[in-house]
């Protein structure tokens, strides 16, 4: 571009080569150190070709590289960002109908091929800091070569990394024909690299951290630019910084901080030397003004996905080769500089060449629903530098199935379209889409869940309860969370509302645990061994501390654990009660229905399950039914008959039968236990499908139910045959007792004066107990007249002497029988 403003970095001796290779070709891999200029210079180098007629798009792998990139090149040119350049991010955007240059981050770029697939309007994509592999970059390439092939053909594609594998790249860009391959010389400036590993005293990062510091500044002038894996370390070696005494401007960068706090670590200081604390968001495109000094923990957090848990989450790893080269770099960029790298030379040896690919090491359930959006059902139809895992692929498949964005031939769904439209993990816009009238609240929690935890404490004494941090975000500051995290927060929150094209009102957190399900039906937990101990859907045991007030819930729904394949710690979790539950899962609860005795009542037990989950059980008397009869009569055979309340006519009539059978022999039906247990069907069933409980079976009349069941003739020729009650001499009816051997009656011997015969039962005597006044025996005999004539005579001496007052005349048969 004739008027391009020129700079001494060292990417410029290549313009031409470059310009040469998108004309002829359309597509190159530029390779040049850190340091280079690359990300400022490159995208000027295009704006005067002849073949630019729309925009340049530069993608970067983070926000805060974005917009520094924009404004770095928006200064080349002597401008404002808005005017030639602008920049285009998640929650923040500069740009309008003038601007030739755009920086993007790398969801833009995704979002905008699957709305428009052809690019309009632009002419050139630049993906920068390609070898980062993050998975938005590996999709936004492999999406826009498709597009390219098919609609695009005249789009100039260009890769840019100081550390990359070229040749692969090239050949994803140009096929059977590798793109051309532009590689630039050497950094601005020479950096040392001083090995220093920790000593036997320095088990842990930050201490060694903030030692390495301050003796490095101690022998080197300049600002310092030091790698920790995270926020927290950050936190711990500014604090170890202080202690120390160390004199300079600490600044503290990572994606989390507000923009204007990123700003001020961007800047060189003013009169005072600077330590700049940051994550590897500062390991390529950024430029941290006045560093010299690179002091490098080695660390990195990075994302990897546990299939068992079903979760992406950041670990610490080492870095590679590649990233400490890159953070090494920044150490150059102004005059020679130092790199202090807190790791053994040795150690370093065995490092991996390059960073290992996200699509290798997260959850692909993004990744399917955009590929399925736009149009591909298999990975392998589209030119990915890295073919996304089989496995993965597939458990994102059905993850989106059970979320209902994928129909069961792996089609996608109005639901999964309009989860598309949203840029959320599937889980967490699943909730949104599906939340109704509670789209604001389900927003909010969108937003908390895809975000860093916004209570300043640490992370064991954090309480569990998502609705902790909703009555924080909806005004109820206690001064436990970070003001800056809940901004961010509520301000991502609108944007998810006003992308969702829904209401921003939320009428109460209570639907919480409900709509979390949406987002997690695989991490709802029922409590299961004690308070804070939960088995989750997915077979995973999780907990919390049992002083946790959600230890005691019966159900939970979990957003976050800690990731271990067992007994998984549960960090944010929302309580659901059972209706939810049903309600939430209906498709998949089952009821059932059973007849079991509870203690001495007989129940109709309803229970609702989801899984192996039980979410509720009602009691209530069973309705009459054969199933009551058949449950009362297992019980029998169990208990047997004595569950029933045997009076004395019903014990009696089932002696009687019997004395009849043992007479009379088979024509009369056999009564025993056994018999009357495996026939209870008969004479029993029909009488009990009404019980609703063993209070009930002991009040059934046994007797008359025996009796019907013994029928007609038996029922009358018993009485005949075996009557209950005999006369005596002395007039009254006494009752027979017909459970021994033979008929026996009990009377008092007075009562039977006269007698010259024991009365008869079916044409045969009765066994007759005597009975003196005392109702103890004195004779058993069927002979009545042999014992008048023989013993009754020292029978009579002895009773007169014991009771006188009664009488015993000589002469029984004479006598007169006395009834008392």
């Amino acid at each position: 571009m004739t008027g391009r403003p020129r700079t001494n970095y060292p990417i410029e001796e290549i313009e031409a080569q470059l310009i040469t290779a998108l004309a002829d070709r359309g597509s190159a891999v530029v390779v040049s150190p850190p340091g280079s200029g690359k990300t400022t210079v490159v995208p000027l180098m295009l704006l005067g070709q002849p073949w630019r007629t729309g925009k340049i798009v530069m993608l970067e792998p983070r926000r805060i590289a974005t917009r520094a990139a924009a404004r770095r090149i928006a200064q080349l040119l002597g401008e404002d960002v808005g005017g030639r350049v602008g920049y285009v991010t998640r929650d923040d955007r500069r740009t309008g109908p003038g601007v030739q240059i755009e920086v993007v981050t790398e969801g833009v770029l995704t979002r905008r091929l699957q709305s428009d697939p052809g690019l309009s309007g632009t002419s050139c994509v630049i993906f920068d800091e390609v070898h980062e592999r993050n998975l938005q970059t590996d999709l936004g390439l492999a999406l826009l070569l498709d597009a390219r092939a098919a609609l695009r053909p005249d789009l100039r594609v260009l890769a840019m990394s100081a550390t990359i594998d070229s040749s692969r790249v090239a050949t994803i860009l140009g096929g059977e024909r590798p793109a051309p391959v532009v590689e630039g010389d050497g950094r601005l400036h020479p950096v040392e690299i001083v090995w220093r590993p920790p000593g036997p005293r320095e088990r842990h990062l930050e201490p060694h951290m903030a030692t390495s510091i301050s003796r490095i500044m101690d022998d080197e002038p300049g600002d310092v630019l030091a790698f920790l894996p995270g926020m927290a370390e950050i936190n711990r070696v500014a604090e170890q910084l202080e202690r120390h005494g160390v004199y300079a401007a600490v600044h503290r960068l990572h994606g989390g901080l507000p923009i204007e706090d990123q700003d001020a670590a961007l800047r060189s200081g003013v009169g005072q030397r600077k330590v700049v604390l940051a994550t590897d968001i500062a390991e390529s495109s950024l430029t941290v003004e006045g560093v010299r000094i690179v002091v490098d923990g080695g660390k990195a957090r990075a994302p990897r996905f546990d299939p068992r848990t079903g979760m992406t989450r950041l670990r610490t790893v080492s870095i590679s080769k590649a990233s400490a080269d890159q953070r090494s770099g920044r150490a150059g960029r102004l005059e020679p500089g130092v790199a202090v790298r807190l790791w053994s030379k040795m150690e370093h040896a065995g490092r991996g060449r390059d960073i290992e690919p996200e699509i290798k090491t997260v959850d692909l359930a993004g990744l399917v629903l955009e590929l399925t959006a736009w149009g591909a059902r298999d990975p392998a139809q589209l030119p990915f530098l890295d073919p996304p895992p089989r496995r993965a692929w597939h458990e994102g498949v059905a993850l989106l199935t059970a979320l209902g964005a994928l129909d069961a031939d792996a089609l996608l769904t109005d639901l999964g379209r309009a989860m598309g439209a949203l840029p959320l993990h599937p889980r967490l816009a699943r909730m949104v889409v599906s939340a109704g009238a509670d789209a604001g609240l389900a927003s909010l929690i969108a937003a908390l869940v895809d975000d860093r935890d916004i209570l300043r404490m640490h992370p064991d004494e954090r309480p569990v309860d998502l609705n902790d941090r909703l009555r924080i975000l909806l005004g109820e500051d206690d001064g436990r969370a970070d003001r800056r995290a809940v901004a961010r927060v509520r301000r991502n929150a609108s944007d998810i509302v006003r992308r969702a094209g829904a209401s921003d009102r939320i009428d109460g957190i209570e639907p919480s645990g409900r709509l979390l399900a949406l987002a997690f039906p695989d991490r709802l937990g029922y409590q299961r061994g004690g308070p804070g101990r939960f088995q989750l859907r997915t077979g995973t045991t999780a907990w919390m501390n049992q002083t946790d007030p959600l230890a005691i819930e019966p159900f939970v729904v979990v957003a976050d654990l800690d990731g271990r394949r067992k007994d998984a710690r549960i960090r944010l979790a929302a309580a659901i009660d059972a209706a939810d539950v049903a309600s939430s899962f209906d498709n998949e609860v089952e009821t059932s229905s059973d007849l079991i005795w509870h203690g001495r009542r007989l129940v109709t037990r309803t229970t609702r399950r989801l899984g192996g989950m039980t979410l509720d059980i009602a009691d209530r008397r069973p309705e009459p039914s054969e199933a009551v009869s058949n449950i009362v009569l297992r019980r029998l055979e169990k208990d047997g008959l004595a569950m029933l309340t045997w009076s004395e006519d019903a014990a009696q009539l089932r002696h009687r039968v019997r004395h009849l059978r043992r007479r009379l022999g088979p024509t009369w039906p056999e009564w025993s236990d056994e018999t009357l247990v495996a026939q209870a069907a008969e004479w029993l069933g029909p009488f009990v499908a009404a019980v609703g409980g063993l209070d009930d079976v002991e009040a059934l009349d046994v007797g008359s139910l025996l009796r019907r069941w013994l029928g007609h003739p038996y029922a009358f020729e018993i009485d005949q045959l075996a009557p209950i009650r005999v006369e005596v001499p002395s007039g009254r009816l006494v009752r027979v007792d017909y459970s021994g051997e033979e008929p026996r009656i009990s009377v008092a011997v007075q009562e039977m004066f006269g007698a010259v015969a024991s009365p008869m039962v079916g044409g045969q005597p009765v066994v007759v107990e005597l009975l003196s006044p005392a109702r103890r025996p004195v004779q058993i005999t069927k002979d009545i007249a042999g014992f008048w004539a023989g013993s009754w005579e020292e029978v009579r001496k002895e009773m007169a002497g014991r009771y006188p007052k009664h009488e015993w005349p000589a002469d029984p048969l004479s006598a007169s029988p006395v009834r008392k």
